[in-house]
């Protein structure tokens, strides 16, 4: 299978997916608003496009992906082209938004799957639960949605920030948070992409959710380097943006990418996913 894939904000995900797809023949167009981010998206082998800016043209293209970031406003792309996108919502075969698990809110560190009640409690959970409720509301629009854990991978993980020094380990007990290496979300998306199943809605993260301090100690470890000082959350001084992270614990439930996407996780833990960053 091959098609063409439009990409909305052809970010640190989605061009992993792109790095999938071009190999197999497929063409795909990738938009961000930085001119400066052109040729990171021609890297990953998709077309660049400056968007907001440039012309926006659907034609021929089958395949579309969200990756852009709600405001309180609402979703972005559906602000400038929700006309546009529902005349030709039956013109796609699939179309993926890439949410967030930060749209269950807390659960005391309890476990949550597809079928839990979504309650926010962050703002940034509560926006991009607004956005997927506007792409849902298109009528005819095959839409899945990806609620992505926390994200690592290549260039985005403990490493860089252990050999810079400063990092901490924030404890707060009983605190939990699940992630998920990038190349399985770009996994996760190539098998929804073949076998579309309009309205679904799929957890996107590892089998073991864990403290973050187990983390950042054991990529301490695989550098050789002094495990960080740990410090009680109540005295972290930590940014209100780093602290709504701290405020929701919860475990979540993958099962569905594995049982409809046959999906089986290249990184199932994370410290596969570390071993796999040290040899890269």
């Amino acid at each position: 299978m091959t098609g063409t894939l439009f990409s909305f904000g052809h970010g640190y995900s989605a061009r992993a997916l792109s790095r999938v797809l071009v190999p197999q023949g497929w063409r795909v167009i990738g938009t961000s608003r930085d001119p400066e981010q052109m040729d990171a998206i021609r890297d990953a082998g998709a077309e660049p496009l400056v968007w907001p800016g440039d012309d926006v043209n659907f034609d021929g293209v089958t395949h579309l992906l969200i990756s852009t970031a709600p405001t309180k406003k609402g979703d972005p792309v559906l602000a400038q082209l929700q006309d546009a996108i529902s005349a030709r919502a039956r013109q796609f075969e699939w179309v993926g938004y890439l949410s967030t698990t930060a749209v269950y809110g807390d659960h005391q560190g309890r476990w949550v799957d597809e079928t839990t009640l979504a309650t926010p409690t962050a703002e940034r959970g509560r926006w991009r639960l607004r956005a997927e409720e506007q792409w849902a509301s298109i009528p005819a629009l095959p839409l899945h949605i990806f609620r992505l854990a926390g994200i690592y991978g290549p260039g985005r993980g403990p490493f860089s920030k252990l050999r810079k020094g400063g990092l901490r380990r924030i404890i707060k007990p009983g605190q939990v948070f699940s992630r998920i290496h990038v190349d399985d979300i770009a996994q996760v998306l190539a098998a929804s992409m073949a076998q579309p199943n309009p309205g679904a809605i799929y957890n996107v993260c590892d089998d073991e959710p864990v403290p973050p301090q187990d983390v950042i100690g054991y990529a301490a470890q695989l550098q050789g380097l002094p495990l960080p000082p740990s410090v009680p959350y109540d005295e972290a001084n930590l940014t209100p943006m780093a602290r709504s992270f701290y405020n929701e614990n919860k475990r979540v439930k993958n099962d569905r990418i594995k049982s409809e996407l046959g999906v089986k996780l290249r990184y199932p833990n994370y410290r596969l996913g570390l071993e796999a960053l040290m040899q890269d």
